[in-house]
């Protein structure tokens, strides 16, 4: 029985991207920037590794660069936007991750704008309010494409093209939907963007960013050699080949796993209590595999805490976000009153379920959900 249900936060490595990561390891140890045979050998791979991400991204791989994660992936590109750009005006969803919020109140500290647009109640962003924001000029707008929270997706193409109407550029987080939707219309139309390793099930701390080649923008530290000056730090290798061993993988059985997705999360949603609980957004007819519920005369921290005595393992948002004990950004920018937002908990599972798992869930989580006749 399957009973961890935040892969959203985390998920367990598959085993194809351990051994590339061992074998790449023990075979390709060598520092990719150093000129001996040992270093070219890790170049290699690591190049090899770069052009296969380019083509399951949809993206040219000259302007992909290996990183830590997805946090730092986020900073990389809006940081180079903005440079780019030469724009002192950055624009957000509200639904952003912690990572953007983090570093769009770093950014306030030094004058630049920080403008913060709403979403609607189905969990997408107010498109109009996009726009009156870049009324004044340019500016670097950024959106999720997959929220991390509820699940809900974000008109990314719309965004886009109301961001060039204004001479702006974009970048979408895509830490969330790669692997899990496609990104063939995204990654051709966006100015960068953000993926993370272990969110595929590739190895914790890496991950990549990806830049527009064509953008000429001064790196945050001068003088670095490593990725073409994008981000100083020896690259993990190693990291890289198990981390596209995964995706490529994550990628390649992408439409079958989209389907069952939708199957169990339907199947979990039907088996749910009904009227005791709340679906966070419009996304039940959406394959994402993530469920933001707010549920009846309950705090989402309480029943996290109880199922994961019993053995469930589910959370209350954003791992990134969860010690600060405050509301979640998503459900604050829908505008969903405080008290309702603390009976918030986000399910998210993977195609390692079964449809036994998930009804096991929901017969847990109807233990403390009477029903509307008690």
């Amino acid at each position: 029985m399957n009973r961890y249900f935040d892969y959203a936060a985390t998920s367990p490595m598959d085993p194809e991207a351990l051994e590339a990561y061992v074998h790449a390891a023990t075979h390709y140890y060598g520092n990719a920037e150093s000129l001996h045979d040992a270093g070219t050998k890790a170049s290699s791979l690591l190049e090899h590794c770069r052009k296969k991400l380019g083509e399951l991204l949809h993206v040219p791989y000259e302007g992909i660069a290996f990183t830590s994660g997805g946090t730092e992936s986020n900073e990389l590109a809006v940081s180079a936007l903005i440079r780019a750009l030469n724009s002192q005006h950055l624009v957000i969803s509200g639904g952003e991750h912690s990572s953007i919020h983090n570093l769009a109140e770093r950014m306030k500290k030094q004058d630049i704008q920080v403008t913060i647009i709403p979403l609607h109640p189905n969990g997408q962003v107010d498109l109009t309010k996009l726009e009156k924001a870049l009324y004044n000029g340019p500016a670097v707008v950024a959106l999720h494409h997959v929220n991390g929270e509820i699940g809900s997706i974000q008109p990314v193409e719309e965004a886009v093209h109301t961001a060039r109407k204004y001479g702006s550029l974009l970048h979408c987080d895509c830490v969330q939907s790669f692997g899990k939707i496609s990104l063939s219309t995204i990654g051709s139309i966006v100015d960068s963007l953000s993926v993370s390793s272990h969110k595929v099930s590739g190895p914790k701390g890496t991950g990549a960013v990806y830049i527009r080649p064509d953008l000429s923008f001064q790196p945050l530290t001068p003088n670095v050699t490593h990725e073409k000056g994008v981000r100083p730090g020896t690259v993990d290798v190693p990291g890289a080949a198990g981390f596209v061993t995964a995706a490529e993988k994550a990628v390649k059985h992408l439409p079958a796993r989209a389907a069952y997705h939708q199957h169990l999360k339907t199947s979990f949603l039907e088996e749910l209590t009904p009227g005791r609980w709340q679906l966070a957004g419009e996304t039940e007819h959406q394959p994402v595999p993530i469920i933001g519920l707010m549920l009846d005369h309950h705090q989402g921290q309480w029943m996290m805490l109880e199922g994961s005595r019993r053995g469930y393992f589910f959370s209350t948002g954003s791992a990134c976000r969860v010690h600060t004990q405050q509301a979640s950004y998503t459900l604050s920018a829908m505008g969903v009153k405080e008290e309702d937002a603390k009976s918030f908990i986000r399910i998210s599972f993977s195609h390692h379920h079964s449809k036994t798992d998930i009804l096991d869930l929901a017969h847990h989580l109807n233990l403390y959900l009477p029903r509307e006749d008690d």
